[in-house]
């Protein structure tokens, strides 16, 4: 499936906060994983139904629920019909082309971005859904398959004293998108490191055909991560200047961070795709600039030899009387000549500097 854009085929005429998945199913099974904890306790657990979500809303705990695998809408619309959601947030946890975005509705916020995931091999970005639910004591995500970059923050977590603890569901998202964030520095840093070789290459003597292949690949890829990036970072503006009576002040500092780091990656992008976009115009000029160097080369061997070939023709007809033709030294005065033009015509491209 295209990664800029999803088939939206099957939301065609339907009504708005119609619940339809629109991307590519990735797992057999939806699953849903709980982590709920205080300062002093912790627990975890993994289910396949929603039942065991009934409560947590007005729990005393924070509760993390983690759903993986959106293709089964209605296991989605009952989880939305637990904590209340509006049909229009679950549609858009349902569209995996949605556009990263921050919603406020008063007694939760939705927020919906991209994690991005680096292939080695094809040197390749492909991304996937996440989208949080915020409320008073709980946080959803919704991601469309297993395996996330959150593990560290479940490892902080599961550590007993651990700050994140002492915060509420606000901080718990902040560390969240903070981690994605940090992720899509890594991916550009990545990406950055082989630019960069890349214009050691163009400006040396290493520049191929491949080199423009090369130039093309990262500069897809680099647009790809903007149209990413760019909302991601309207996303945190947003989150960081909400007035949401759900985001304490004591995380307001962390958001404004967050902020200009989504700021920066963006900023970072930006900043690789005009050196690739010069590294283009200085591959094109360098190929130019060595094309006109063999042109000048064979220009000069065919202005040499034009007088050389004059001289050769007079003397290669085949008129009976020709007076040098009886002269003795005829053949070394000739080859002498030859040569004289020829060194003299050379010398004159010198003096002038054109070789």
């Amino acid at each position: 499936m295209a990664r800029f854009l999803k088939d939206r085929s099957k939301k065609i005429g339907a009504a708005p906060g119609t619940p339809v998945f629109i991307g590519k199913q990735r797992l057999k099974e939806t699953s849903i994983h709980l982590i709920d904890y205080t300062n002093k306790a912790i627990s975890e657990k993994h289910f396949e139904n929603e039942t065991a979500l009934e409560g947590l809303k007005d729990s005393g705990t924070v509760s993390w629920i983690n759903v993986c695998g959106l293709h089964n809408e209605e296991l989605i619309t009952e989880i939305g019909g637990h904590f209340d959601l509006h049909n229009l947030l679950i549609e858009d946890v349902l569209n995996t082309g949605q556009r990263p975005t921050f919603t406020d509705y008063d007694d939760y916020f939705f927020i919906a971005v991209k994690m991005l995931k680096y292939d080695k091999v094809r040197d390749y970005v492909d991304s996937e859904q996440l989208t949080f639910v915020v409320g008073k004591n709980y946080i959803l995500t919704f991601q469309e398959e297993l395996g996330d970059v959150f593990d560290p923050i479940r490892n902080r977590l599961r550590k007993e004293g651990a700050k994140i603890r002492e915060r509420g569901a606000d901080y718990l998202c902040y560390v969240m998108l903070d981690t994605v964030i940090d992720h899509y520095i890594h991916i550009i840093e990545r990406f950055g490191d082989k630019i960069e070789h890349l214009e050691s290459q163009i400006l040396g003597s290493d520049a191929s055909s491949d080199t423009i292949l090369k130039i093309t690949d990262y500069k897809r890829e680099m647009s790809y991560l903007r149209k990413v990036i760019r909302p991601a970072r309207e996303a945190c503006i947003h989150f960081s200047k909400s007035d949401s009576a759900l985001i304490h002040k004591r995380t307001q500092p962390f958001l404004k961070d967050l902020e200009g780091l989504a700021s920066l990656t963006a900023e970072s992008v930006e900043t690789y795709s005009d050196i690739l976009s010069d590294q283009l115009n200085i591959y094109q000029t360098t190929v130019s600039n060595r094309l006109n160097d063999v042109m000048k080369v064979l220009t000069i061997f065919s202005v040499v030899f034009i007088p050389l070939t004059f001289i050769a023709g007079i003397y290669g007809t085949n008129f009976e009387y020709l007076p040098e033709l009886q002269y003795h030294y005829a053949y070394p005065i000739f080859w002498g000549v030859m040569i004289t033009v020829a060194l003299g015509m050379l010398y004159y491209f010198k003096r002038k500097k054109w070789i």
